[in-house]
């Protein structure tokens, strides 16, 4: 099947991966670096648009042949044979040619580590859930993102009471004025984002928000080579109403907050309006270390935001480690108790 694009050294014909830290192309063999304008200008796409299903798909990998299996969403991975990195150009075309990415910014190396500091100071999950063989697995993949973007226009009208409370003699006085107060503004509203991979766990890929969209940029495939990516399969129309209606809430709650000086207000009608609306598709970098539990119940996660390093995780829990510690610390309680009621 055609749609299958790697990226070559032009010295060696070796393949190409994405440094994070150093921003650049590497050959991994002859150790030669690409900028992305580079690599972009000797790129050759091909294209092949296809239905996204829960069905695998069969690829032949460019580079030795072999027959490589993805699902559906798939749009960027290795070979399992000659562990080439493989971009699925057809699953990024057309519609679902994404707008932008955020390029990876932390290495492997360092998302390893911040996991390693991260575990230092959890004392009761499965050695399982971090030994060298589980912390290999951990892989750096591209999850889908639609962003809306808007410009909120609205006004807002309240009641603002002013109370002053004064003694005079043996009497209390208070004195209440009433004004009345509208504010009204427009706010730019930037890439609100929503994932957009319906098999994706919610809390992995949302854990790590937000990216610092200022440093996206326009999409190139060449970004995803070295790493795991997945397609979109959910557009706009299934987030809709709710990323207006929390626009909707932010703006009147900015228009609410900016009334000062007041011992209380009362809104009596506000109106919020969205113009220039907008949505685009984003793929943004995830470190992901999943654990399945032995009862094959639950998954466990360790996430690391590619671009800015913010982690986010759920762990299982050892239940012998937790049972020991409260025998360290009730069995030691229990004797001196049961000697103190004996010497009493």
């Amino acid at each position: 099947m055609s749609g299958v694009l790697t990226y070559k050294c032009s010295n060696c014909g070796g393949p190409l991966k994405f440094d994070p830290e150093k921003q650049k192309y590497t050959c991994e063999y002859c150790l030669s670096q690409f900028t992305q304008e580079q690599v972009v200008s000797g790129e050759k796409e091909k294209t092949k648009t296809e239905e996204a299903s829960g069905e695998p798909f069969l690829y032949n990998c460019s580079s030795c042949g072999a027959e490589i299996v993805t699902d559906g969403t798939t749009a960027a991975t290795f070979c399992y044979y000659c562990h080439n990195p493989v971009i699925l150009s057809g699953r990024l075309s057309g519609e679902y040619n994404p707008d932008y990415v955020v390029p990876f910014a932390i290495e492997k190396e360092k998302a390893v580590d911040i996991f390693r500091q991260w575990m230092k100071k959890k004392r009761f999950v499965p050695k399982a859930f971090y030994s060298e063989d589980q912390i290999e697995k951990i892989s750096g993949v591209y999850f889908p993102y639609m962003l809306y973007s808007c410009r909120a226009e609205g006004h807002l009208n309240a009641s603002g009471d002013r109370v002053r409370v004064w003694v005079s003699g043996n009497h209390r006085y208070t004195e209440t004025q009433t004004f009345q107060v509208r504010r009204e503004g427009s706010m730019p509203v930037k890439f609100v984002p929503r994932n957009a991979l319906k098999k994706a766990n919610r809390e992995l890929v949302e854990g790590v928000l937000p990216y610092e969209t200022e440093k996206l940029k326009r999409f190139s495939m060449a970004y995803l080579s070295g790493f795991l990516a997945e397609r979109r399969d959910m557009g706009e129309q299934e987030f809709e109403s709710d990323v207006k209606a929390e626009v909707r809430s932010f703006a009147q709650d900015s228009l609410r907050n900016s009334i000062t000086s007041y011992d209380s207000v009362r809104v009596e009608n506000n109106d919020i309006r969205l113009e220039d609306e907008a949505w685009e598709y984003a793929l943004l970098p995830v470190w992901a270390l999943t654990y399945r539990a032995e009862s094959r119940e639950e998954m466990y996660y360790f996430t690391v935001n590619g671009q800015t390093g913010k982690i986010c995780g759920k762990l299982p829990v050892d239940k012998f480690k937790l049972s020991l510690f409260f025998a360290e610390i009730f069995v030691p309680v229990l004797i001196a108790m049961l000697i103190v009621g004996y010497l009493i």
